[in-house]
């Protein structure tokens, strides 16, 4: 689950992480008024204005911006907050500004330059370890630093049976060049930092910006944090961050209905049992020479209501120019499937206007064909994968 920049910030900070303050607002009356609360507490004269969506370049969209003063604030705010804000890591059409983060001025004059450092947390799936990345590099594209200057980035593996080490955290600051006040802030915050991580059962923390400021002291200037969904009946309150405005609506409502659905660019849409056969499903319409539009696993069951719903939500999608529906009946018989098709088909009438391609291999494999074939609907049935991957190739030709 993503959260939004100012709910990781809030994360962080619970576990002693310091952070650009700042204050959210959903409209610019709302911005005015943080800015000046944060003004009144930090004694910042410029504040930042940051558009609150779940993406990365926002700045890079003008989604980022300077306020050198209190009509500043309204006027940058009054402009992001309704924007569609288009970055590279958002699709063509972009993502809805809601609302935005008002955060105080952290880049001030002082007794020593400033410097920007990446820092990531996340799991090594290769070794089964939680790995810290980081590089003096910050504030840039992390895949640009890697893909030309790759030597700058550094990785500290952490054992999960003993946790982060003394040593480790005093490596990290030493390989981004600190010492002295700089160095001590930095070995407390990457401490805070792996803490927030563990504690929160979270996917990846991302801190890009982490600043070193002027006077010497360490904070997450941006904070990018992915949740385990799988841990959040552990973190009630973490659940409650969920902003399902800037997830894809049609993968919400499946989840609500209990289907296991991604959204994918491709016109074949599928509906498979079994999250392994789903990912074969995807390989075998790649080798037809078409791309999946969706992965859509409906579960160990398979009844009429759970296939027009299956089917409703497919057909949301306007690429979708077939279905293909591959099932293998172990848990479920093969027969319930297909009569749950037909009967689906029936009750849906009109608003099916794509080929259908089933494929069921399992329990009663054949009476399911049989069931097929007989219905009188125009629902094309195969029998070998490869009869499926042919069906689908005619169909969209």
């Amino acid at each position: 689950m993503d959260i939004h920049e100012y709910q990781g910030k809030e994360i962080l900070a619970s576990y002693g992480v310091k952070v650009q303050r700042g204050y959210v607002a959903n409209n610019p009356q709302e911005a005015v008024a943080a800015a000046k609360q944060l003004t009144a507490e930090t004694g910042t004269g410029w504040h930042v204005i940051k558009a609150q969506v779940h993406a990365g370049g926002r700045g890079k969209g003008g989604g980022v911006k300077l306020a050198k003063n209190l009509q500043q604030v309204e006027e940058i705010s009054s402009q992001i907050i309704g924007m569609q804000l288009v970055t590279p890591q958002t699709s063509a059409e972009g993502k809805k500004v809601h609302k935005v983060l008002v955060a105080e001025d952290v880049y001030y004059p002082g007794e020593s330059e400033t410097s920007e450092f990446y820092m990531s947390v996340l799991l090594n799936r290769g070794t089964g370890r939680n790995m810290i990345m980081y590089s003096t590099e910050g504030g840039m594209d992390i895949e640009e630093v890697a893909e030309h200057t790759p030597h700058l980035i550094f990785t500290e593996e952490i054992d999960p049976s003993v946790g982060l080490q003394g040593f480790q955290a005093r490596r990290i600051a030493f390989n981004l060049g600190l010492s002295g006040n700089a160095f001590k802030e930095m070995l407390q915050f990457v401490s805070a930092l792996y803490n927030a991580y563990i504690g929160s059962d979270a996917s990846m923390f991302e801190i890009n910006p982490v600043l070193k400021t002027s006077d010497n002291k360490i904070i997450a200037v941006d904070a990018k944090v992915n949740l385990d969904d799988n841990a959040l009946f552990r973190h009630p309150k973490l659940a409650e961050m969920r902003d399902v405005r800037e997830e894809n609506p049609i993968e919400v409502e499946a989840k609500e209905a209990g289907l296991n659905y991604v959204d994918l660019d491709g016109t074949v849409g599928c509906m498979v049992n079994g999250a392994g056969l789903a990912m074969a499903t995807m390989d075998l319409i790649k080798y037809a020479g078409f791309e999946p539009a969706n992965f859509l696993d409906v579960g160990g069951t398979a009844d009429a209501k759970r296939v027009e719903l299956a089917f409703r939500i497919i057909l949301k999608d306007p690429n979708v120019k077939a279905i293909l529906i591959n099932i293998f009946g172990g848990i479920v018989r093969c027969d319930r499937v297909a009569q749950g098709v037909v009967d689906a088909y029936k009750n849906m009438g009109d608003a099916i206007k794509v080929p259908i391609i089933v494929r069921l291999q399992g329990t009663n494999a054949e009476i399911a064909k049989e069931l097929i074939d007989n219905s009188g609907m125009p629902i094309l049935s195969a029998v070998q994968f490869q009869e499926a991957a042919d069906q689908v190739q005619a169909a969209l030709s």
